[in-house]
């Protein structure tokens, strides 16, 4: 009598399946992704090893053996200044050798411009070559936009390419101190599956670019494509394997350009660098607080200036405010640069505890000037003023500056950094401040000169106080 053959008790592996376009996990087969909506993006893919077949792996003699870290030379890390001020202000002091950075950015924001200007100086100060790889324009294009800007120089290198191999052959033809590549969506790999600009292929690419720069000693700078909702496109993981991420943003319609750190292994993230887009480039902004005020002959009702901070340096704004018609049913809460819940808490508290009756059936417009966005709460007061001015239709004293957040209850409550805002208020000739209650100069730490600074409590006293400033 033959015995039925013993079933297997191990069930068999399920194949994965991985988006090819933004890295999602389905857990079958789908015709298109339910994250991103692309058709015949699912792909099967490989398994991933199980725990115990990386427990026999076995040891292997290191390249180099591990040495006290004493002993080890920082110089091969020091950065190298780009020449580019406000870029090197964010990037820590400039470019490390051998680090790679991910520039990311909407397109026609500017990232290409920028990043010839920042050839043409790293070309013409740090004595070795540049080389852009580009792979969304000619060498012709890149050519007229460089005699445009000026940056002509026989150390910068250009070339065409989308394969990865011919990059790599122009990196080892040209041997740059320098690599910019635009953009790294745009690069692909015949040794690795998936479409151009794919997870598979972006994060192949990228970490081959990475290991070339890491081995020869390249400052490599790789352009990034963001997203609708304005994240860095591709896998997070490109993110975590690259040194620095910088978030280059701007209105096209305004000059204004700033450039955030993400991440920086190399330097603080708490920094902003500011530029300006012109015919002719881009050039930096060391002093940007100008561009987000309004120069008026006379004193003009809706308008109140405030002090934000952007990373650790602290701008002058200013706000705006109109007053419309009186709309039956919903009336309109339009912003520009500002969170438009803010505003409408605003409305709310300015309707139960200051001159806000009837707000809530006019139409309320607010606004920042040149493009600035203001997200911190620490607007709030001069936004509560600059509405109330609206209101009343009297203007609030030209040399008045306002810091702080309003709570629901009207009070003003506290902010970070007021000292460097109010220095910089006063750098800039304004003559009156009101900041939160305990904010204010202490005898230990005296405000800068030349301007008086005011505690208020709520907004019933910050109202009253710009009231009588106004007259005085």
């Amino acid at each position: 009598m033959t015995k039925a053959p013993l079933k297997s008790t191990q069930k068999a592996a399920r194949p994965a399946y991985l988006c090819d376009a933004c890295g999602f996990q389905p857990p079958k087969w789908v015709g298109r992704c339910p994250e991103c909506g692309e058709w015949g993006s699912v792909v099967e893919s490989a398994a991933a090893p199980s725990f115990g077949s990386l427990r026999s792996v076995a040891p292997r003699q290191p390249g180099a053996p591990a040495r006290p870290i004493a002993e080890i030379s920082a110089a091969p890390a020091k950065a190298v200044p780009t020449m580019v001020s406000e870029l090197d202000r964010v990037l820590g002091g400039g470019l490390v050798p051998g680090g790679v950075v991910l520039l990311a950015g909407e397109p026609g924001v500017g990232k290409s411009t920028l990043l010839l200007d920042v050839a043409q100086q790293w070309a013409s100060h740090a004595g070795s070559k540049a080389l852009i790889v580009s792979g969304e324009e000619s060498i012709s294009q890149v050519r007229l936009r460089a005699e445009r800007m000026q940056t002509l120089h026989q150390n910068i290198y250009l070339a065409a390419e989308t394969d990865l191999s011919a990059l790599l052959g122009h990196v080892d033809a040209v041997q740059p101190g320098l690599l910019v590549v635009d953009s790294i969506q745009t690069i692909s790999s015949g040794s690795s599956e998936g479409v151009p600009g794919g997870v598979t292929q972006v994060r192949a690419v990228t970490a081959a670019l990475i290991a070339v720069a890491k081995e020869r000693g390249i400052a490599a700078v790789l352009v990034g494509h963001v997203t609708k909702d304005g994240n860095v496109a591709g896998p997070r993981v490109l993110e975590h394997l690259v040194d620095v991420v910088l978030q280059f943003e701007g209105d096209k319609h305004s000059s204004l350009r700033l450039v955030r750190g993400l991440k920086n292994r190399f330097g603080s993230v708490d920094e902003v660098g500011c530029f300006e887009m012109h015919e002719s480039g881009i050039s930096s902004l060391p002093d940007p607080s100008g561009l987000f005020m309004t120069r008026h002959a006379e004193p003009v009702p809706g308008t109140c200036c405030t002090v934000t901070m952007e990373g650790r340096r602290a701008l002058v704004t200013e706000v705006q405010a109109l007053i419309g018609a009186t709309v039956a049913g919903s009336p309109r809460r339009t912003v520009s640069g500002l969170d438009s819940a803010r505003l409408a808490m605003l409305l709310a508290v300015l309707q139960r505890r200051g001159p806000g009756q009837g707000l809530h059936e006019r139409e309320v417009f607010a606004a920042t000037v040149g493009g600035i966005k203001i997200t911190e709460p620490a607007v709030d007061l001069a936004l509560a003023l600059a509405i109330a001015s609206a209101k009343v239709n009297l203007p609030t004293v030209p040399a008045l500056i306002a810091i702080g957040e309003v709570g629901l209850t009207g009070e003003i409550r506290r902010v970070g950094a007021v000292p460097q805002r109010l220095a910089e208020a006063a750098r800039l000739g304004f003559k009156v401040a009101m900041v939160p209650v305990g904010c204010g100069p202490t005898k230990a730490a005296p405000g800068p000169e030349g301007l008086r600074v005011r505690e208020v409590a709520d907004l019933p006293e910050a109202l009253q106080l710009s009231a009588l400033l106004a007259v005085e």
